[in-house]
């Protein structure tokens, strides 16, 4: 592996994967975003209830899940897949998580959207702006459901989007907890629920990790799934898929065939050569860094640590830079850390510390 000083590249590598019944699919490495199959995953489409994973996370990072919600009239516009809560019931908001990814309650959705946003037209404004940070660039949200209007208008993305979606959800621990619960038991003020998770791949397949079902008249099946294996880390979204359950699987069980983990840098043996300016100090990473690779493609890796002279600079502080390049293409990076080694005071010895007294006086 070679070591050099020097953006980002997705690469695809045809895969001999048996017949995708899929209008729309795509296998992304969850780490690099590096596409790894694909088949019309840039036409945006109807995405149905996967659209809740963005509910989700949004909710997430904005409020207070151990928080209580009282629904409002609010949720009685809603219809299909529900949890069945009621107006003026008391329950918290992690557990209406629970009941939006379990059971994609279209129920919980609204109520999750009200509290949070204030109400659900601005909710939805959030959900489109983060959709815009995460580089989402063919997706548009009008509900925190995924359901059509009477107009037959939805919730539109892509499968790359959702890819990108659900690869940073999954950095999220809470949201990885909740959609790799297969069995959760809820109680509010008035009721216990009992919830069974409707991603069946979390049963099919032993490597599994979560995501998402969705469905509609109009969208069809639609699945967003994760699955990790010996440091390989990858989603699947598929839309319009009638044999979803299997392409997923299938397409796994090729994809981590075929490519190895390699683990390019150890978080406990991390160093820079030669590098001097943070000598006194110590430079870390967080995590180790692993590489989805071919074996073909192994001797294509190289590193580049890009570090800043920073005058004033406090532990945990960033300080850098590690990109991995495959072909001299950025296709990883990771935040390079300082933490500052302490200077101890010299001990002064009893006959120091009288010279000091006599000083003193």
């Amino acid at each position: 592996m070679k070591k050099v000083f020097v953006l980002i590249l997705i690469l695809f590598f045809p895969l001999k994967v048996s017949a995708i019944s899929a209008r729309n699919i795509i296998a992304m490495d969850m780490d690099t975003k590096r596409v790894l199959y694909e088949k019309n995953a840039n036409d945006p489409e109807l995405i149905a209830s996967i659209s809740k994973i963005m509910t989700c996370i949004v909710a997430l990072e904005l409020a207070d899940i151990e928080s209580s919600v009282t629904p409002t009239n609010t949720i009685l516009k809603s219809f299909g897949s529900g949890i069945y809560i009621e107006v003026g019931e008391t329950i918290k908001l992690k557990d209406l998580l629970y009941g939006l990814m379990l059971r994609s309650g279209n129920d919980a959705a609204l109520a999750i959207a009200e509290y949070v946003g204030g109400n659900v037209d601005n909710f939805v404004k959030l959900m489109n702006e983060k959709a815009q940070n995460l580089g989402m660039k063919n997706t548009k949200f009008i509900n925190p459901h995924g359901l059509e209007d009477s107009k037959g208008q939805g919730n539109l993305s892509t499968a790359y989007d959702m890819a990108l979606l659900s690869s940073y959800a999954m950095q999220n621990e809470t949201y990885k907890t909740i959609v790799s619960t297969k069995n959760y038991i809820a109680k509010s003020s008035t009721k216990t629920y009992s919830w069974t998770n409707k991603n069946k791949m979390l049963n099919l397949y032993e490597y599994a990790t979560g995501g998402k079902t969705g469905f509609t008249e109009k969208a069809r099946r639609t699945l967003v799934s994760t699955a990790s294996k010996d440091n390989k880390n990858i989603t699947i979204v598929t839309l319009n898929d009638p044999d979803d359950w299997n392409d997923h699987k299938t397409l796994y069980e090729t994809l981590f065939k075929e490519y190895d983990s390699v683990k390019i840098l150890s978080k406990d043996n991390f160093q820079i050569e030669n590098e001097t300016y943070y000598k006194k100090d110590k430079l870390y990473i967080q995590d180790d860094i692993y590489l989805m690779v071919k074996e073909k493609e192994k001797d294509d890796i190289s590193i580049d640590f890009e570090l800043n002279k920073l005058k004033k600079y406090e532990n945990q502080d960033v300080v850098g830079k590690v990109k991995i390049k495959l072909r001299d293409q950025v296709v990883r990076e990771e935040n390079i850390y300082v933490e500052k080694k302490e200077i101890k005071e010299p001990k002064t010895s009893f006959w120091q510390k009288i010279i000091g007294w006599f000083k003193h006086d």
